[in-house]
């Protein structure tokens, strides 16, 4: 116990970026019902100045962040600080900062402290979530990210549908959290610790060999557990209700958070797969790399099919959201392979650039209007072209980056993850880049389909005139964001191809 005690103490300074959000945190659920009147009043502006706040507290976390040394990794203790941890939390506090700005519109004043305090606790989980070096950090972390999630998506409105769309994600979550926490007990079993590293070095030096089974359905379990967050087939099915239900700030949120801190705990959990001996299909044990593969393929195919069918633009970009689970599924399922490009590398990189066109998307469509998201189908988009041209070319450059055309930052996102596959060398490798290449082509369909709804229909006579200044300004943000990904795409491909296990 003193032991773990001296270790928290000198791990103090490796997760000052965190300490910083969950201080702010405290400081905005503690002083924010000050403001607020008994009977639920509160300034007008008050968003604002909390929205500005967060902001205050993100270039803080962001200043200790980039001086901070990355170049020595540490992997000792309950924390593990390298490459990976200071790539993500360079991603989480800059798209953070993005999602800040969209909130403030999106909630009302008397419950915007608590707002933004859940946006910050929940970056701070994902920033956790990277540097957990123990399966009680990680699952800690990742707690930390959909506990403050519930009451974030609560927030903005009290509708029915907004109420039930919650209160699914609610439920289904913590089923996947216990799930997950029964694949991390199981593994905890057989090796007899919670270190990832004591981990690996029982797995390879066999003090294990008697637990197979044991293992295996842990790594069931645990895939099962994450795959829910990155909302990939077939856990997916919470997905398209809920989007459709929550504000267009809560859809943006759930579309990319999830998926990070989902991949992020893939990366650290996945080189325990050799030691499982499900990384190669040896002894007749199913190969992890396949099971990846699989659920890859599965999510890719029926997220795009489904997304044909859709009207509600957020429902359909749910099922979009799918889609880009399984793409990043290619990356993981890759992993370090013996090809030309690194899967994980081609992961990272495309997480940067789903950020900025999947937010910059929500954020469009929420800043015209004057009721959370005022469009909410396809035929809201008409003649978006001509009554708001500024909103339409923003939207029309996160569309095009969605479906992967240049000269946006989701080409190179694509073209990576396909080449990483292709020169994988394998059949596995071949069938996925295939798979990959089809349902961008797919794809394309519906997105350039709202495109067209933009510039070659005409408007109703009831187009909404009204526009939110800050998710245009996060919208805007991010459209530029996914051009310039494309102009000087190098430095952000050097920074996640740093990360090897």
């Amino acid at each position: 116990m003193n032991v773990a005690i001296q270790q928290l103490i000198h791990s103090v300074d490796l997760i000052s970026p965190e300490l910083i959000l969950l201080a702010t945190v405290c400081v905005m659920f503690i002083t924010g019902p000050f403001f607020v009147s008994e009977g639920g009043a509160a300034p007008p502006g008050l968003r604002k100045r909390w929205g500005a706040f967060s902001l205050v507290a993100l270039a803080c976390a962001g200043f200790v962040w980039f001086t901070s040394p990355h170049a020595d990794p540490v992997t000792t203790g309950p924390f593990r600080v390298d490459n990976l941890t200071w790539y993500v939390r360079g991603l989480s506090l800059i798209i953070g900062a993005v999602l800040a700005v969209l909130f403030i519109d999106q909630v009302d004043d008397s419950h915007s402290a608590e707002a933004q305090a859940c946006l910050l606790a929940i970056l701070a989980g994902v920033n956790l979530t990277a540097i957990a070096n123990d399966l009680v950090v990680l699952f800690l972390a990742l707690e930390l990210v959909s506990i403050p999630t519930y009451v974030l998506l609560y927030l903005p409105r009290r509708g029915q549908s907004n109420q039930e769309a919650t209160v699914k994600y609610i439920l289904l979550s913590i089923f996947s959290s216990a799930v997950m926490l029964y694949g991390m007990s199981l593994l905890y079993g057989a090796v007899g610790t919670t270190n990832l590293v004591g981990i690996l070095e029982a797995l390879r030096g066999g003090q294990a060999a008697g637990s197979a089974t044991l293992l295996r359905m842990s790594a069931a379990l645990l895939v099962a557990g994450l795959s829910f967050r990155v909302a990939a087939v077939p856990f997916h099915f919470y997905a398209p209700d809920v989007f459709q239900g929550v504000t267009s700030a809560g859809a943006a949120l759930l579309s990319f958070i999830p998926k990070v801190v989902g991949f992020v705990a893939f990366m650290r959990l996945l080189p325990l797969a050799g030691g499982l001996g499900l990384q190669t299909p040896a002894a007749g044990a199913p190969s992890l790399r396949l099971l990846l593969a699989v659920l890859s393929i599965a999510s890719m195919l029926i997220g795009n099919l489904l997304a044909l069918r859709q009207q509600n633009l957020q429902r359909l970009l749910a099922y979009s959201s799918i889609a880009h689970a399984g793409y990043m599924l290619v990356g993981l399922a890759v992993g370090w392979g013996a090809g030309t490009t690194s899967g994980i590398s081609a992961l990272l990189f495309y997480l940067a650039a789903y950020g900025l066109m999947t937010i910059g998307v929500f954020a469009l469509i929420a800043c015209v209007g004057s009721s959370g998201s005022a469009i909410r189908t396809q035929s809201d988009l008409a003649g978006l072209s001509r009554t708001h041209p500024a909103i339409a070319l923003g939207l029309a450059v996160c569309l095009i980056s969605l479906t992967g055309l240049p000269p946006t930052g989701g080409f190179f996102g694509k073209l990576n993850l396909f080449l990483a596959s292709w020169s994988d060398g394998t059949t596995m490798g071949i069938v996925l880049a295939a798979s990959l290449a089809l349902n961008a082509a797919i794809s394309a369909w519906y997105y350039m389909r709202l495109v067209a709804v933009m510039y070659f229909e005409n408007a109703p006579g009831d187009a909404p005139q009204k526009v939110s200044l800050a998710p245009a300004v996060a919208g805007a943000a991010c459209a530029l964001g996914t051009v310039l990904l494309f102009l000087a795409p190098q430095t952000i491909w050097e920074l996640a191809a740093r990360f090897t296990p």
